[in-house]
């Protein structure tokens, strides 16, 4: 019973991104400073900063690169997904595997949710795409630019030691090609 549950929580908690995803996607001002929003001072008052309407921007993914290597990654995970559910699913297998698979599969769903957050944050930063890979306690991030400088690396970094403390991380600028 308890698993039903916490699948419609989970369903209705991804219906819910889903849609708050796609209003800030086709809202007209979405170059907001993200970095106010999340602070850890949540006794202050957060104002959103924005700019003028006259620097609206379009953000679409300059890099069909970043765009294969998502795919990828979704179809592996739809893969190791399916064999998931396929397990939680089976008659064959004890309580406690297929405790472990929906362990595996809350945690499959906590480091897709966490690379997006991640990504949503950098390209905040004023990057166009950024590409974050999260193995184990190691986080490999990729943003599209021309330069990189250790000041901006920095920031890429001090960004995801704030969401995983632990996580040993590496940048790597990627250039723009088409």
């Amino acid at each position: 019973m308890k698993v039903k549950r916490r699948t419609v929580w989970l369903l209705t908690l991804l219906s819910l991104a889903a849609v708050i995803s796609v209003y800030y996607v086709f809202e007209p001002n979405r170059n907001v400073d993200l970095a106010t929003i999340f602070t850890d001072d949540t006794l202050k008052e957060t104002t959103l900063t924005g700019v003028s309407d006259e620097e609206i921007t379009t953000t679409t993914s300059e890099s069909y690169l970043f765009d294969e290597m998502r795919m990828e990654a979704s179809s592996e995970r739809d893969q190791l997904r399916a064999q998931l559910t396929e397990k939680i699913a089976s008659d064959e297998l004890s309580a406690d595997e297929k405790s472990e698979a929906y362990n595996e599969m809350n945690a499959l769903i906590e480091q897709e949710s966490s690379e997006s957050m991640l990504e949503m944050l950098i390209e905040s930063l004023g990057y166009s795409d950024a590409l974050v890979r999260i193995s184990d306690d190691k986080v490999a991030v990729s943003v599209l630019t021309d330069e990189l400088s250790k000041q901006q690396a920095n920031e890429i970094v001090y960004i995801v030691k704030s969401e995983i403390e632990d996580a040993q991380v590496t940048v790597n600028p990627e250039s723009n090609y088409y």
